[in-house]
């Protein structure tokens, strides 16, 4: 059998849903569900709160916070690969 909803906290700027679980056994389960994540398969008090809260102006911004940090790493990638290449070279 699936496991039964138990709480729902939103949490943070962006407003994600941790979502806590029973499962028969009396066991807990945890999962965290973002704003750019489909909730069609959830439940529905799990799709109410999120239709509730995450709002076009949430997704948005979460969407641009995903990209900047997207970019960040990148870019951080970028400077220890061509740091790697000169300490390989001046080796040579």
């Amino acid at each position: 059998m699936a496991n039964k909803l138990d709480t729902i906290e939103v949490v943070g700027e962006y407003k994600h849903l941790q979502i806590r679980e029973i499962a028969d056994s009396g066991e807990y389960y945890r999962r965290v569900i973002s704003p750019n994540m489909d909730v069609s398969g959830e439940v529905q008090e799990i799709k109410d709160k999120a239709e509730e809260l995450w709002t076009d102006e949430v997704k948005t911004a979460f969407s641009e916070f995903k990209a900047e940090q997207q970019s960040y790493y990148e870019n951080e990638k970028s400077k220890q690969e061509a740091k790697r290449l000169a300490e390989q070279k001046a080796k040579e």
